[in-house]
């Protein structure tokens, strides 16, 4: 957390990378609850390498049962060791100590406000509990404190579009995989795929395409290409996230898409010359991904009021950035993965507010807590081929 970058990114690969990912996960999800519980045993927990392995020790001890005690605090305090042999020994004292206290510190757990006890911030629950009522909110939030199972995609026609896969599995193992035979992507994603209505022959830009999952099914629901009309292009600001991008399409024989680096709120229509104007445009936009918070668990870390509203500042740019793209009849799908109404419905509102030739045909909101998979926003805006006549 303190580095800012996504756990996953962090994990090196190894013949441990999938332990250690559940315990990085399982850590970042219930922060707050393991900083409770080591704030009842310590004056101040110690921040950097140190408080890093009192957390994963203690999430071993108190939320990993599967892990035997004396390998949680031997293996903790060996790691400890590495960075200090002085701190390895408060490292070991208080494992030992909360090892002791274990049961109490639970079952003390058990009585904490919801923020302490669910690990979430209560700025974040504060919006929620005002929307979601206490029961369902509570909800929320243990749901995003489970584990995210791995979801495989397929293309139209397959006898099963989506497939869970077991805790653990690893995705380039599965057959298929090399041949490009599926991608990995939650269910939640079909409401804006379904809401843009591609088609052969149409011009299509997914306008935050990386890394990719959502362009490699729509050019598996597109076909391949079909005349000069046919267009697929795949726009994204970083280069980093550009070559994740590419390597899905290749994998998926999608090598036909066009792809592009450029940024949506800084003149996209330099990077997309000389396509467009697109009949189909899917706007999936960076937001503060409250919706997929099982998946991101450190995302709720980062969330703030402030981070919101910058965001959605940025999110409003991109929207006419993209309505400028769009073809007179064409449709614009606006997504997120976030919960909030500020990224949401009311960025539909100040759109339209401005642009009475646009009309919304279609809004798919989708809940952790009702739907059973990630948290989604999608919303099909149109323009008119020719603005009405005022009355």
């Amino acid at each position: 957390m303190e580095t800012g970058d996504f756990p996953d990114r962090l994990i090196p690969d190894g013949p441990d990378r999938a332990f250690v990912t559940d315990l990085v996960y399982t850590a970042v999800r219930h922060q707050r609850a393991l900083q409770w519980a080591l704030g009842r045993l310590m004056a101040k927990v110690p921040k950097g390498e140190t408080g890093a392995a009192l957390l994963a020790g203690a999430c071993q001890l108190l939320l990993m049962p599967s892990v035997a005690d004396y390998a949680a605090v031997n293996e903790t305090v060996e790691a400890a060791k590495l960075a200090s042999r002085q701190t390895a020994g408060l490292v070991n004292a208080v494992l030992r100590n909360l090892q002791r206290q274990r049961e109490t510190l639970l079952a003390d757990l058990a009585r904490q406000p919801l923020g302490v006890r669910l690990s979430h911030p209560d700025a974040l629950l504060t919006r929620w509990l005002k929307r979601f009522g206490a029961e369902e909110t509570a909800a929320l939030c243990a749901w995003n404190n489970t584990p995210a199972e791995t979801t495989l995609a397929y293309p139209p026609g397959a006898p099963a579009p989506f497939v869970p896969l077991p805790h653990g599995t690893r995705v380039e193992s599965l057959p298929d995989f090399a041949e490009g035979g599926f991608i990995v992507q939650d269910p939640a994603t079909q409401a804006a795929l379904d809401l843009l209505d591609v088609r052969p022959g149409q011009r299509v830009l997914d306008a935050c395409a990386a890394p990719g999952g959502k362009t490699v099914q729509l050019a598996w629901r597109m076909g391949p290409p079909a005349g000069p009309d046919h267009q697929l292009v795949a726009l994204d600001l970083y280069e980093d996230r550009l070559a994740t991008l590419r390597a899905n399409l290749a994998r998926t024989r999608q090598t036909w898409v066009e792809v592009r680096q450029g940024d949506l709120t800084e003149n996209p229509q330099a990077a997309l010359a000389p396509f467009g104007p697109f009949d189909r445009i899917l706007l999936d936009a960076p937001c503060s991904n409250t919706g997929v918070l099982r998946r991101r668990p450190d995302a709720r870390w980062r969330w703030t009021t402030k981070r919101m509203r910058a965001l959605a500042e940025t999110q409003a740019r991109m929207l006419e950035s993209c309505l400028a793209l769009l073809a007179p009849g064409g449709r614009l799908v606006y997504s997120t993965c976030s919960l909030e109404h500020e990224e949401n419905r009311r960025q539909i509102t100040l759109l339209r507010n401005t642009h009475p030739d646009v009309a919304c045909v279609g809004v798919e909101e989708r809940i952790p807590t009702r739907s059973q998979t990630d948290g989604a926003f999608a919303c099909a805006l149109e323009r008119q081929a020719q603005a009405s006549a005022p009355r």
